[in-house]
């Protein structure tokens, strides 16, 4: 489908709310509601929108992830795993 099919007056949603949520649950495309003229707001399916903020939340990390790099805010991925090792003796009493 293409975008310009997805954009709509909101009279258009006012009109065929049942249509509109039967159509984007079907499509996963989402569709933008115009107000006088100007896109105002975006219908979305709420699996997508989940989808999305997933998306988001690990674009999240990444940055943060890379932004600690930069810093130098780092260690060697035995030092880490040594320090959970004795995390986990200390927590268990060296018993597994």
């Amino acid at each position: 489908m293409r975008l310009s099919e997805q954009v709509k007056p909101i009279s258009y949603l006012k009109d065929n709310t049942a249509r509109v949520i039967n159509e984007i649950t079907q499509s996963r495309e989402p569709m933008i509601i115009t107000q006088n003229g100007e896109a105002t707001f975006v219908v979305q399916d709420i699996h997508s929108w989940e989808q999305t903020q997933q998306t988001m939340a690990l674009l999240k990390i990444l940055a943060l992830g890379r932004h600690q790099i930069e810093r130098g805010e780092v260690a060697p991925a035995a030092e880490v795993f040594a320090q959970l090792d004795e995390l986990d003796d200390a927590r268990t009493g060296g018993t597994q």
